[in-house]
């Protein structure tokens, strides 16, 4: 009988290490078949240790996402906005999930996942997504106007994750244009907006985040920049169902001021995290890469740089900070 690897995980969050032999009695399987999938477990990137003479324990305490306890600590009206809110053990995506289903969806759909096989950011680049231990978590929602009234979705999205953080733990964070969520100059987490439908009428954009928990050290060695978590920043992480349901508040928030004030209702926001204003960059655009100074953002959610006595919008560039 194959071992549920949920069930596993949940015996080996037991106080004490455990043996083997006791899982293997507790789940009713051979200790090979234990050693087995505790092996495919740490693929996974769960923290399981060996405990020299007693079995097995997790390097720290895993909790798990659970829905209801998610919806519980909601507030009656923001429940009821929701359409779905699914927990996944292993999924492709939770953005590609929840665009699946979008012709469907009669309302906000919320989507979150213990690990990814196929997390993603930006340009395909790849998200690492080890078990348990971080959040990832995407949010569809509806809008009438169109795409093309859309424009600093994805800024808006990222002020949500910084109130959302500072609601649950305080961190100083701050925002690197147009996605990515920093702390000490290091990623903490990032946000992936697409969107779907017609450009002048009914579209859905699926806003997905991805947050770090705690990013064991095999992880950190396969992220292409430098990262933190907040087990970094905070002497106690907190509660990832708390957390999530922070975020799904923040962002509906968000997206309901959004939807009828626009951008021009965050700006003041934004700029209180801007990160790269002021800062010499390098932005990459159109096959070219152009140096300047960031000057913020416009009423659209475009960065502004100034080139010598010009100054350029970007509405989509790659910007990395250079040495003045």
């Amino acid at each position: 009988m194959p071992i549920d690897p949920s069930a596993l995980l949940a015996a080996l969050s037991a106080e004490h290490a455990v043996s083997g032999a006791q899982l293997a009695r507790q789940l009713g399987v051979t200790r090979a078949a234990v050693w087995k999938q505790i092996e495919h477990l740490r693929e996974l990137g769960a923290p399981v240790e060996a405990a020299a003479g007693s079995g097995y324990r997790l390097a720290w305490r895993l909790e798990p996402l659970a829905a209801d306890s998610i919806r519980e600590r909601l507030d009656v009206a923001t429940r009821a906005r929701l359409a779905a809110l699914a927990v996944h053990w292993r999924i492709d995506s939770t953005n590609t999930e929840l665009q699946r289903g979008a012709a469907a969806a009669a309302g906000i759909e919320v989507c979150l996942a213990e690990t990814q096989t196929a997390g993603r950011g930006r340009r395909g680049r790849e998200w690492q997504s080890p078990l348990g231990g971080n959040l990832y978590l995407s949010l569809l929602r509806r809008f009438e106007a169109g795409m093309a009234q859309l424009s600093g979705l994805s800024l808006v999205a990222g002020v949500a994750v910084v109130d959302a953080l500072a609601d649950c733990c305080g961190v100083d964070v701050g925002l690197k244009w147009p996605n990515d969520v920093l702390a000490e100059g290091r990623k903490l987490a990032g946000i992936l907006v697409e969107l779907g439908g017609e450009f002048l009428g009914p579209c859905h954009a699926v806003i997905g985040v991805g947050i770090n928990l705690r990013l064991p050290a095999t992880t950190h060695g396969r992220i292409d920049q430098p990262a933190i978590d907040i087990a970094s920043l905070c002497r106690e992480v907190p509660s990832r169902n708390a957390l999530a349901a922070r975020l799904i508040a923040r962002l509906i928030e968000a997206l309901d001021r959004f939807e009828t004030q626009g951008f021009a209702a965050f700006s003041e926001a934004y700029a209180r995290h801007d990160l790269l204003r002021g800062h010499h960059v390098r932005v990459l655009a159109a096959g070219a890469a152009h140096d300047g100074i960031a000057a913020g953002v416009d009423e659209r959610g475009a960065l502004i740089v100034r080139h010598g006595r010009t100054s350029a919008h970007y509405d989509s560039a790659e910007v990395s900070v250079r040495a003045a």
